[in-house]
This record gives C-alpha cells, structure tokens and sequence, in this order.
C-alpha cells in the first residue's frame, strides 16, 4: 500500500497559506447510526460539513486503542488503532451478517448521553467477532482476499505480531502484563508457554492472534477510507501523538529494554492544580515510563519512527503532545499508586526509601547553562530523526506550560510549528500580544483539549473583573479589537469577535474548538482529575442539526474575511 500523500501534490502543506481548522474528539462526534460514540463514519460525515464551513483542517485526539481509563493519551498501544473508533454495521463491515447485527446490537442499551466505554466495547467486539467468521470464511473461498490480509499482516509485523499475542494473553489472564506470571513476561516466553500444549489449544490460540490481527485490518481500512475522502474534499487532517505511552502498554511488554520502568514520568510542581495536594508538592506523576534514549538511538529511534510512519499514513499532521519531553522530563522514582506513600515524606526520606533517588529532571534541569544546551541539542537532535520520518513542517509540538527559553527558538529551527494561546501571550509591557504580531509558524487557538472553551473562558474572566481584577478582561477584548461590553455578558457579538480575532492572527493555523463554534461550555477533559466526565462527551445532537446556533450559520464568512479560505481542490 502506498500512503504518500498525493495531496501534497495538490494542496499547498507549507505556512506561507493560513488555514483555519476546527478540534473535534472522534468519540464526541454523534451521527445517525453510531454505536454510543462517535466513529470514523461520524468523521466522514463531519469532515463534508467542516469543509462546507470552509474548514481546511479538522484535528483528532489520539485515535489508538485505549486502556481501563479510556484515556487517548494513556493509550495500551502506540499504534494500533481503537476498535471503539469504528462504525459496526453491515453496510460499513460487509462481513457482518445483517442477522448477527440485528441480534448483538438490538441487545445493546446504548445511553443517549456520554459514552459509556464498557458497553460500547463489549457491543464492538461482539460485533467483530460475528464478522471475523464470515470474513474466515471468505478468505478460505477468495484466494485474493487472504492475500491482501496476508500483506497487511506481512507490511506491519514488526508490531502486529506482538500486539496480537498481547491481546491473547490479556484475554486470557487479565489486568496488566506486570502482574502476569513469568513464564507470560515477554513475547518470548509467552509463545512459548502458550503453544507448548495440544494441537487442539494451539490452533485456538492461533484463531485468536487472527481475529486481533483482523481487527486492526478493518481498522485501518476504514481510517485509510476517512484519509481519502478528506482529500477529495481537500481537508486536511491532523491527528495527536502522545509523548508518553503507558506503562501497562503492549510497547513496554514486548520491548522493555527500551524504557526505564522503575521510573515515572510527569511534571514538577506548577501551582496550577491547587485543588490537589500531592500535585501541589510533588508535581504530577503520569505514571509513564521514561525512556531509555541511549538504547532507542541505537537502532536510529526505529520505534519513534515508526510511530510517526504509521500515522502518516491515516493524518497529514501530527501534533507531539508535550514535545517538551523530548528536551528534558521531570521523572518519579515510583508509579503513581504509591503517591499517598510519598505524599507526607521530605526529600531525605524519600531519598532513604529509595536507596538515594529523588524526583528530577532528566537528564538534567535547565538551571546550568550547559545542560541547557546539551538538553537543547538532545531535543533536537531525536525531532530532526521524526521530522525525517514525517516530512517539512507535518509535526506540531504543543509546547505549553512552563517552558525553558530556548524551546520555541529551538522549534522555529526546526520549521515546527508550537502553540500561541492569546490569552497566556504577553509582551513585555504586560499587553497581550497582537495577533498580527504572531510568528507565522505557530498554531493559534484559545484553548486545547485540556482548557475551558470560549465561552467558560469569557464567564470565569468576568468573575474575576467582578472582584475587582480587569486586565484579563479587558486584555482579551483588547486582543479582539472591541471595548470591553459593559455587562460581561457572552453575547453573540461578542462570541463572533473573538473568533474572528483568532481567525485575523498572523499564525499558519487557527484552530478552535468544536464548542467554540456553538458556543458551549462542556470540557473534554479536567487535567489532574481522574473522573467520568472525563473523555466521554458528546456533542448534545448530531452536527447536521446544529446548523443555527452559535457561529455557524456565518462561521464561513468569519474564515473567508480572515484570509484563510479553503484552497481549490485539485481536478
């Protein structure tokens, strides 16, 4: 399969044209015929309706397979894709009987509101596994069919294999690989241990393999299917790789030479989760395991680059969450489930616990000058390997936070893109920067993922100019260009100058959120906080139907005004 991207060819990919794009989280989509979250079906569908808004980029979360957590970031695979993600139905999986549809999905009680993972993987694999025996079937009466599996299988062994097998064990014996008894420990020697019984055991197991292996088959079939009709529409799409991968992963049970597992990594303390003590303290521990660069860089970071490659292949841009980590991370010489245990102790006695360990950075901090610069080159040198594997100017780093002076310099040279939130820019005046003062390499958006959209923005800044503190009031009316209302109220108005402030910066890529263009005020997600409403929102009705609300019935108008008007399509 080639996936070079023809649109390359087409479209202009390189900063010297703005574009607007639009963040949607593929599980929040809704759409007639989706199965309790949104699908790569839904993205179709919403990819014609960002394009007929005059969209030219729509941006994901992680789209891998997730853990116990649900959360993309935190996903068990670097890699694979997340059967959730999927639509399930005969007219989009031909191998699922109509019979065996109507059977499993009419059991199914899907709640109307967020999403409910456990029963939308429970549905999904029933779903699946009906298909997988049709889809044996066939291969055993098309020969051209189970060739084209064959070469799939063939193209990614080098993490199919071990991601299957992975999945066996786990059906198997549940939980994660670290609690598995030693003879399961590696890939080895769960081959091994496995296929050492009756041929009777061994074929079943093997039948399993299969069925993973066919999963990620149709997985990719269908997002190589949404990749192309986004070109045709001539979108572009933009996907999310997380820094970090989990610990309990696939990637660190097949190769674990290439983490430090008996380190944590996370961030020091920053006195933005005031409501959380440990973090307060110590900082937060993602529970990420660190990664052993020297061993990674032995073989020319073949496991980063192939995470880049495989998500090329669906995505024409890639943003690096927290690219901050390729520079220095702040590491925890334990996982995040022994934070109570640490919580109370001072740094000698934690040091006395761990036989002399401490949290730091790793390598080092950027208080020295010169482990500010070997952290530099280090950055550096392990994205221009990336960039490599990605193509000029495809890589975004989210670089936010509380950042060493050199990392945007550090980006700009590298022809990455990072990321200006207007509100947090300031010049030295204390003004926030304009945005026609904006570097045209940069993506501009008021928030991420992570952050409060627009409109709780505007209500929490309000609050606080109640109290007596104006200036973010007053600063972000300023950035817009418009006086400061004299009701802080978010009127319509209001809501469409922000925007269309956005939309007028000087940066390559303007992004906002999906409720910045209804005007809601629901978060993706609540960083530091582990709870349900995390990652299980979903638009209140499908985007077909919201066509009158908040900016969208001029939203296109905003784009054209702002200079950042779809390219023509090629042909």
């Amino acid at each position: 399969m080639n996936h070079d991207d023809k649109r390359g060819q087409d479209h202009d990919m390189t900063p010297e044209h703005r574009i607007a794009g639009i963040l949607v989280p593929v599980f929040s989509l809704r759409s007639p015929g989706d199965q309790g979250i949104g699908d790569t079906f839904g993205l179709i569908d919403f990819i014609d309706w960002a394009a007929a808004h005059g969209f030219a980029l729509v941006k994901t979360l992680p789209v891998n397979e997730t853990g116990d957590d649900n959360s993309p970031y935190n996903a068990i695979s670097s890699v694979a894709l997340d059967p959730c993600l999927l639509r399930l139905t005969p007219a989009a999986l031909p191998d699922l009987p109509e019979e065996a549809f109507r059977r499993i999905a009419g059991d199914a009680a899907l709640p109307a509101g967020r999403v409910d993972y456990a029963t939308v993987k429970r549905l999904k694999m029933q779903l699946l596994r009906a298909a997988f025996t049709r889809f044996l079937e066939r291969c055993a009466a098309d020969r051209a069919l189970a060739a084209t599996f064959a070469a799939f299988t063939a193209e990614n062994a080098d993490w199919l294999e071990d991601y299957a097998l992975h999945q066996v064990v786990a059906g198997l014996h549940g939980g994660s690989w670290a609690s598995w008894e030693p003879a399961l420990a590696t890939p080895q020697a769960a081959r091994q241990t496995l296929f050492g019984g009756s041929p009777e055991q061994s074929a079943k197991l093997a039948g399993e393999i299969v069925f993973h292996k066919y999963v990620q088959w149709e997985a990719a079939r269908q997002w190589q299917r949404v990749h192309d009709h986004a070109r045709e529409r001539g979108v572009f799409l933009m996907g999310d790789i997380p820094f970090g991968v989990n610990y309990h992963s696939v990637d660190v049970w097949a190769e674990r030479e290439l983490f430090l597992t008996d380190w944590a990594g996370g961030t020091p303390p920053d006195g933005f989760f005031a409501h959380d003590e440990f973090i307060r303290k110590w900082g937060q521990n993602w529970g990420i395991p660190l990664y052993d660069w020297k061993r990674m860089g032995a073989d020319g970071l073949k496991w980063w680059r192939r995470r880049v490659r495989v998500a090329r292949r669906y995505f024409d841009f890639m943003r690096i969450d927290h690219v901050l980590g390729f520079y220095r991370l702040y590491g925890f010489p334990w996982r995040p489930e022994r934070n109570d245990e640490f919580l109370p102790l001072s740094l000698d006695e934690i040091a006395t616990r761990t036989g002399g360990r401490v949290p730091h950075f790793f390598p080092a901090s950027d208080e020295v000058p010169a482990d500010a610069a070997r952290n530099r080159a280090t950055g550096e040198a392990l994205l221009r390997a990336l960039l490599e594997e990605a193509g000029p100017h495809r890589l975004v780093g989210e670089d936010l936070g509380f950042l060493p002076p050199y990392v945007r310099e550090s980006l700009e040279s590298l022809g990455m893109a990072g990321y200006r939130i207007p509100q947090w820019e300031r010049a030295p005046s204390g003004a926030l920067v304009e945005g026609a003062h904006y570097p045209r390499l940069a993506l501009a958006m008021y928030g991420t993922h992570d952050h409060d959209p627009l409109k709780s923005l505007w209500r929490t800044m309000a609050e606080s100019s109640t109290q007596g503190d104006v200036n973010d009031l007053a600063a972000i009316c300023h950035f817009a260009g418009i006086p400061a209302p004299e009701d802080a109220g978010f009127s319509p108005a209001l809501h469409t100058a922000l925007l269309a402030a956005l939309l007028r910066s000087n940066a390559w890529m303007a992004i906002v959120q999906i409720a910045d263009v209804f005007g809601w005020e629901e978060r993706v997600n609540l960083p530091g906080t582990s709870t349900d409403a995390n990652w299980t929102w979903r638009l209140p009705r499908p985007f077909a139907e919201l066509a009158e609300e908040g900016t969208a019935p001029h939203i296109r108008e905003l784009i054209a005004a702002s200079g950042r008007a779809m390219p023509p399509a090629a042909g």
